[in-house]
């Protein structure tokens, strides 16, 4: 039985210019022509019409549908799992927008109703932290769903690292450091405790001076807290190690922090992933993390140990640093199997 492409198009509900088009870029070529050069559809044109219909339902493109049904032995489940994937992106995408006007409707309900740059300032922000996070991790970083008594917080430590820079205060003056140690605790709540929270977030400040003109941070003020955390470490660190070996370390400690986070992040990835130790990328961080080691620590095994050892026995060297005690574990192991060098 042949049908022509009225027929087919009344049958199916399609519009005849539809089947045209999917004549045209060859997605649904119909198997005949009439002497007149009508177009006439056979049972196998109608079957592949329905497989059509059946994954534009899923969501999928034109090409894509062409792709799969050309392939020999086409299979439905990795589209299937992608259309997934998808919608739960949309869900979440959807459930973020509305906790935001179930936000703003409370501040409406007590006539609270924003400024119009307070719009644009807020909205620019959400722009921003949509740029570098995925709805999940927004639902999971703390500092994005900022109160008002986190929001006075931050206010606050901002304006004694700002005090501290104008009145000259050096990084490695006690007051500095304690400062610093206050401002990575509440920074580490504020990101779940996660260093791929924490790298995104430092991402985020670093590219966009607009994020640092709203919170408040400059980068001189970033860098005075990230400096003054620096020597409060290396002020532990200096009573394990010897004179020669605190002076090279204090030398370069502080301009090698920055590699941690992004480090950290991509072990605790791995380790979320179930990635075994052993696994190559997971001993190419290994061998990154001893490199960051001795890249301020030189290469004295000796010198190693004293690190470590501080580490184990004083907790203040375990404080604000992101890294779990399954981490910890997780980057024992790969470096253990890492062959001798």
């Amino acid at each position: 039985m042949l049908l022509r492409v009225g027929e087919l198009a009344k049958r199916t509900g399609l519009t005849v210019r539809t089947l045209h088009h999917y004549d045209e870029i060859g997605l649904l070529v119909p198997s005949m022509r009439s002497d007149a050069g009508y177009r006439l559809y056979r049972r196998q044109d109608v079957a592949r019409l329905h497989r059509i219909q059946a994954l534009r339902s899923l969501g999928m493109s034109l090409a894509d549908i062409g792709a799969l049904l050309d392939r020999p032995s086409p299979s439905l489940t990795a589209v299937i799992e992608r259309q997934i994937q998808e919608l739960e992106r949309k869900i979440a995408d959807q459930s973020l927008l509305r906790d935001r006007l179930v936000a703003l409707h409370q501040q409406f309900e007590n006539g609270d109703e924003p400024e119009m740059d307070d719009w644009l300032k807020t909205l620019e922000m959400m722009t921003m932290y949509d740029r570098y996070f995925t709805p999940q991790e927004l639902d999971r970083l703390p500092l994005y769903q900022a109160d008002d008594e986190r929001q006075i917080e931050w206010k606050a430590l901002i304006g004694e690292a700002e005090a501290l820079m104008r009145q000259g205060v050096p990084p490695d003056d006690r007051a500095a450091q304690e400062l610093a140690k206050r401002w990575m605790m509440t920074l580490e709540r504020d990101t779940a405790g996660d260093p791929t929270l924490l790298d995104k977030l430092n991402a985020m400040h670093a590219n966009e001076p607009e994020v640092q003109a709203q919170m408040g941070i400059s980068a001189q003020v970033s860098e005075y807290v990230m400096q003054a955390f620096a020597q409060s470490k290396l002020a532990i660190y200096q009573r394990y190690l010897n004179e020669e070996e605190f002076a090279f370390m204090r030398q370069r400690y502080p301009q090698r922090m920055h590699e941690w986070p992004p480090l950290m992040a991509k072990l605790r990835q791995q380790l979320e992933q179930g990635t075994p130790p052993q696994a190559p990328a997971v001993q190419q961080l290994a061998r990154e993390w001893l490199e960051l080691l001795r890249s301020f620590a030189g290469d004295d095994p000796a010198t190693h140990e004293k690190i470590r050892r501080a580490n184990e026995q004083e907790p203040a060297l375990q404080a604000s640093v992101w890294m779990t005690e399954r981490m910890k574990e997780y980057l024992g192991k790969a470096i253990a199997y890492l062959p001798a060098s």
